[in-house]
Parts: structure tokens; sequence; C-alpha cells
């Protein structure tokens, strides 16, 4: 006697059978769709839209030259003329002479003035006579003279110096 397969129901080999049919069938589609261009053949970049923020390519957020970020950031800030004047105090020797440098010291900037300090009150007296060629030659130094303004002052340039003596006055 052959026994006969008997059916409990559960489907267990058609679904077998159906199974691997059907991952045969998806395979083969998925490939006739790469080979017609329309699925993704591993080469190909996704296009991007304008909102899209997500890619290989270099935007804003990559990180910058020290060279590049320093200038926009002092910039933004609103550091642009202190780190000009900073800059300024750092060549003080080169721009006002040697000779007057051995005597006068950058103190600070703030609010246009620039403070010097002396080491004499000959000195104190002789800055003071000479501070409006000093703040010519500064401002001329910074970009900011009013010369290269048409006559009229420049806003950011040193206004005035504040000469104190070796008291501090």
């Amino acid at each position: 006697m052959n026994p006969q397969p008997v059916d409990n129901g559960s489907g267990a080999d058609e679904a077998k059978g159906s199974g691997m049919d059907l991952a045969r069938a998806a395979l083969t589609a998925a490939r006739a769709r790469g080979k017609e261009g329309g699925g993704w053949n591993g080469n190909r970049r996704r296009s991007s839209s304008p909102g899209q923020r997500s890619g290989s390519g270099p935007d804003e957020r990559d990180p910058q030259l020290l060279s590049s970020a320093l200038p926009r950031m002092i910039e933004d800030r609103g550091w642009s003329v202190p780190a000009a004047v900073g800059g300024v105090m750092g060549r003080w020797g080169d721009i006002v002479g040697s000779h007057i440098a051995a005597h006068c010291t950058p103190l600070e900037f703030n609010d246009g003035i620039l403070t010097v300090r002396t080491d004499s009150a000959a000195w104190a007296t002789e800055l003071r006579m000479l501070a409006p060629q000093l703040l010519a030659k500064l401002n001329a130094e910074l970009g900011t003279s009013r010369a290269s303004h048409g006559g009229r002052e420049a806003a950011g340039a040193i206004s005035s110096l504040k000469v104190v003596g070796p008291g501090g006055r």
C-alpha cells in the first residue's frame, strides 16, 4: 500500500515552492529595473533638491581653513576695527618710528580712543603735540584716514589719543 501524502491544511510544501518562486521573480524584476535605468546602479549620485542638506559634496558645514574662517568670524562679530587697531598696536614701532616707540607704548583702544603711556612727563607733552600727525598716520595704516574718505571722519577710525605719563595722568 502506497501512502498518499496527507494534506494537513498547512500548505507548507506549496508555500516553500511559491516563496522561492516569489524571491526569484523579485530578483529578476530588480535586475530588469537596474538595466533600464530605473534603479540604483551603484555609480550614480543621488540628485539633490535645493533644500536638501545631505550628500557627499562640500558645503558650509565642512571644516574650513583658519585663514578663510578667521576674517569671516571677525567681520560677523563686529571685531574689524578692534582687530585692525590691535594690528597697528602690534606694529607700533614700525608705524610711529623707533625713537617715539622707545618712550611711548599703546595700552588700549576703546570707543575710538587710543590710550598711550609715556615714560616721562616730557614725552607726554611731546606726544600731545604730535597727536594730530600720529592720528593721521595711524588712521592711514588702518585705511580709515580722512583723506581716504573724502575729508570726512570714517566710522571706526581712531578719533583721539589719550596720553598718560608715567604717573598715569
